[in-house]
């Protein structure tokens, strides 16, 4: 009799869940998470024992977006991108976009170009294989908290950017943020910029409040827009340009965000 009563139970356990998962908001979100950080594991480590074969290489980026692009099909999430014609172009450069959520990776692989690699804190290289094949596309990993790292990481980075003709892509808010404002900038992506001698592209994703809140637990279908900026130019400039260079750009993202708010 108590089999019996175990195999009922386990038999309304898939019931169960579904309900909950149509009908609980907070189940549905941690559902979705929970399969967005998993799909991102899975694939991790199925790409990571392919791209060792080539070694530690910045073409691998491209089979790692790949990876990642199907899952806004899985989530009914629409992107619309105004503006990627700004990075076409052959020379190397730096993306600067706002820092939302771990969404931000569906729209960061949603317009990276050819040969660009992101900057990672360092703490992502240790998680597994995720870490393992971050690594091996070429990510480049700065420790957030010891300034002299992150200081030779960015000489480093400047000098590969012209050497290996690359794009470098940073979210200099340093944290998340889901407020309706950009926090002030980190200095960082603009002293490898000037320092590089290279160009800096703004890239603005537009709030996710309509279908996604960690706060609210909500995760539904949606649309999200990315808009890139005009190029801005860092030729001539030097290290007592960037405050200034900072605070031009920040003000840029600034009102495209408000101008992507002001038509949701």
């Amino acid at each position: 009799m108590a089999v019996l009563l175990l195999q009922g139970l386990l038999l309304l356990l898939p019931l169960a869940a579904l309900l909950l998962y149509c009908y609980n908001a907070t189940f549905h979100y941690l559902c979705k998470v929970a399969f967005f950080n998993c799909w991102v594991v899975a694939m991790a480590t199925l790409l990571a024992p392919l791209v060792a074969f080539r070694g530690r290489s910045v073409e691998n980026m491209r089979l790692l977006r790949a990876a990642i692009l199907p899952l806004k099909r899985f989530y009914g999430i629409k992107m619309q991108v105004w503006g990627s014609e700004h990075l076409n172009t052959k020379e190397p450069y730096v993306i600067v976009c706002n820092h939302q959520a771990s969404l931000d990776l569906l729209g960061m692989v949603e317009v990276i170009p050819e040969r660009c690699v992101p900057i990672a804190k360092k703490e992502l290289l240790y998680m597994g294989t995720v870490g393992w094949a971050c690594w091996l596309s070429g990510i480049i990993f700065i420790d957030r908290h010891r300034r002299d790292d992150a200081i030779d990481v960015i000489s480093r980075t400047a000098t590969a950017l012209r050497r290996d003709n690359l794009r470098v892509w940073i979210f200099p808010e340093g944290t998340r943020n889901q407020s309706r404002s950009m926090l002030p900038f980190k200095r960082g992506a603009f002293h490898l910029a000037v320092k590089a001698q290279v160009p800096i592209f703004p890239v603005v994703i537009s709030p996710y409040w309509d279908f996604f809140s960690s706060k609210e637990k909500k995760f539904t279908s949606g649309t999200c827009t990315i808009r890139v900026l005009p190029r801005v130019e860092t030729q001539g400039l030097s290290p007592k340009d960037v405050p200034g260079l900072t605070e031009a750009v920040w003000q840029a993202m600034a009102d495209a965000l408000a101008g992507l708010c002001s038509q949701r």
